[in-house]
């Protein structure tokens, strides 16, 4: 089983706030000693942290749900609860988050050490001693600890390389790599060697160094998932450059311009934007019988296609096992670096217009449902928060949470829905009367 892993669906879910406490001051000579209960201490945020360390998210292949530590709950004397400690979870450079409910891109993480919040946690509920007024000098409220922030998210790695090799299988890619880098990726003379994408380091004798990446073998129909499909052609997205890498030889019996044709066609397919990026073309196996006559064609059935005055891609002869032609390739596929700007990989339609922990203003501050047993149901964002964040041990804080309610206008809504007095009102799993 092949220990690379590119995409993994995790949950996140960052810690509940700490509750408040009541508590009143209870000392020697100290009569009416007033409210003394503590605020909860904050709960811990899950935050993606990355590693160039690792190489893939093999890590989250058993490991999926993530959870932060809740904040410690209020204490008496006004003291606060500690805030608990965030969750940091690793991941390697080049991954894209997103949110598994609308797809979007919530961050994509190339730097070393760039961090990011994905799940805020909770602040601390308010103890009594927040609540004394003049009016109510020894207040029984407190509140719990908001809830963490709770999502599922998609990971999606896209390795760093500066050029990506493609290409038919069986062309030479891996053989190539292994000569210009010090990587060392399995070779052998079938189709599908390769089936995970490779990642090395060249320096030309110039001095300039560039990242490439060979993938594993294209075919025709691999856009439909023939072969081992696209699956791993989102890995040429960072890239600027891409060195089309063909069998001149034709020792596969195949015609190396509709070779040609064909893999632009999967690229094409996968992603339009892929062929906005500069091609070299590289004749392989040019040592081998045919080769030179075989280039001659592949040339000219290239210009026939292309107008007078459009600028044909760059073609270069080389030879992987004799290592003929590789230094200009390299300096030509440098030069062209320096000169290729960054690809943008998403667009603002891609992404999350804001990253906003809280409620959307212009949203409704409650709904209201019938049940089939003719309960009303009341939900939202807002109104459950509300009620989770009560601590209904305390008479006080339930007077509150009512009056809040009416405040809200739950009252009025309810009551020109048709509620009547008596009528069973629930949120979530707690039930009450409707009094009208």
């Amino acid at each position: 089983m092949s220990m690379f892993l590119d995409t993994a669906k995790i949950q996140v879910k960052a810690g509940k706030g700490g509750d408040g406490m009541v508590a009143f001051r209870r000392e020697k000579y100290v009569p009416n000693g007033g409210p003394w209960g503590g605020d909860g201490g904050r709960g811990g945020d899950v935050i993606f942290v990355v590693d160039e360390g690792l190489r893939t998210l093999m890590d989250f292949r058993y490991n999926r749900h993530f959870k932060a530590q809740s904040g410690e709950k209020g204490m008496t004397k006004g003291m606060h609860g500690r805030g608990a400690e965030d969750l940091i979870v690793r991941v390697p450079q080049g991954t894209t988050v997103r949110d598994a409910e609308t797809g979007k891109v919530i961050t994509d993480l190339i730097e070393h050490g760039q961090r990011f919040i994905v799940a805020h946690g909770g602040r601390g509920g308010r103890g009594n001693i927040r609540f004394a007024t003049p009016k109510n000098p020894a207040p029984e409220i407190s509140e719990n600890g908001e809830p963490g922030q709770e999502r599922e998210l998609l990971l999606e790695l896209k390795v760093l390389a500066d050029v990506g090799l493609v290409g038919f299988p069986s062309v030479g890619k891996s053989t190539l790599l292994s000569v210009i880098t010090s990587a060392k990726p399995k070779i052998g003379a079938y189709h599908f060697t390769t089936i995970v994408p490779n990642l090395g380091m060249v320096r030309t004798q110039s001095g300039e160094s560039f990242a490439v990446a060979d993938l594993p073998g294209l075919i025709e129909g691999a856009s439909q998932g023939v072969g081992l499909g696209t699956q791993f052609l989102r890995h040429i997205e960072r890239t600027r450059v891409i060195l089309h890498v063909i069998d001149m030889s034709a020792s596969e019996g195949r015609d190396p311009y509709e070779d040609y044709l064909a893999i632009n066609k999967e690229l094409e397919s996968y992603n339009l934007r892929l062929m906005e990026r500069p091609q070299i073309i590289v004749a392989n196996k040019m040592d081998m019988p045919d080769s030179a006559e075989n280039l001659k064609e592949f040339k000219q059935k290239l210009a026939a296609n292309y107008d007078e005055f459009e600028e044909l891609p760059q073609i270069f002869p080389i030879s992987s096992l004799t290592k003929k032609g590789l230094a200009t390739l390299l300096d030509a596929t440098a030069e062209l670096l320096d000169k290729t700007p960054e690809f943008l990989l998403y667009e603002e339609a891609d992404m999350e217009d804001e990253v906003y922990y809280g409620f959307d203003e212009e949203a409704p501050a409650f709904e209201i449902s019938r049940d089939d047993d003719a309960t009303w149901v009341l939900s939202g964002d807002k109104l459950e928060k509300l009620f989770t964040m009560t601590n209904f041990d305390r008479d006080e804080s339930i007077m509150k949470f009512s009056r809040q309610l009416r405040g809200m206008g739950v009252d009025e809504a309810l009551r020109a829905r048709g509620a009547k007095d008596g009528d069973l009102v629930r949120i979530g799993k707690f039930e009450f009367e409707f009094v009208d």
